[in-house]
């Protein structure tokens, strides 16, 4: 009796231990969440759209495979840009890694199939566009690389100055950005089969 009950321990701590471990389909999804926001950016960085498109894949690994995972896709792309393309992206990468905290604790408590887009929006963005709007304020005065600077110098003639406008315009940009961002995410998601959401979850383990 006592012999078996050890050997059910050994055998849960290596199903335990092997749960921890990071597999392949995690380190692909973090390489493609860091492809797309790579791409992402760049498409908005060259149209100088006013939003920027470079937390899709933040935003899918967090809601795949939880906050923690989810900061690693845009530490990552925001290096990589900054050291290549555009210098602005490796000071807003804090904001990023944020985004994928909060991806990852609003899809823990949202179904994805259910998702609502506005609502778990909303609540990715508030805490990123605080840190965001600081950076730009304290930093940049309001200029960056973005097309949203463009919104922030003509709203900084009105009553609101140039830090109500930096505020104002980084949330709207942001909370866009985000809308588009979750939608796009949720649709992939729902389009993922089960097996392979387990296998990125490591629920599914090879059998020996």
């Amino acid at each position: 009796m006592s012999a078996n009950l050890k050997t059910n321990n050994v055998n849960n701590t290596k199903k335990s231990s092997a749960g921890g471990k990071i597999n392949a389909y995690q380190i692909c999804l973090v390489a493609l969440a860091v492809g797309i926001n790579i791409a992402g950016g760049q498409i908005a960085l060259l149209l100088k759209l006013p939003v920027y498109l470079d937390s899709i894949g933040t935003i899918l690994t967090g809601a795949l495979l939880g906050p923690w995972f989810g900061m690693l896709p845009n530490l990552i792309s925001g290096i990589f840009m900054g050291m290549t393309v555009d210098i602005y992206s490796l000071y807003f990468a804090p904001v990023g890694m944020i985004t994928g905290i909060m991806s990852g604790l609003v899809f823990r408590k949202l179904s994805v199939k259910r998702v609502k887009v506005l609502a778990a929006a909303a609540m990715i963005t508030v805490p990123g566009t605080v840190v965001s709007s600081i950076i730009n304020a304290v930093l940049f005065g309001g200029v960056t690389s973005s097309g949203s600077s463009i919104l922030v110098q003509l709203l900084s003639h009105t009553p609101l100055g140039l830090t109500g406008s930096i505020f104002a315009v980084q949330f709207l940009t942001d909370y866009l950005d985000r809308c588009i961002a979750v939608f796009v995410v949720s649709i992939f998601v729902t389009m993922l089969s089960g097996e392979m959401k387990q296998r990125l979850t490591g629920s599914v383990h090879n059998r020996a």
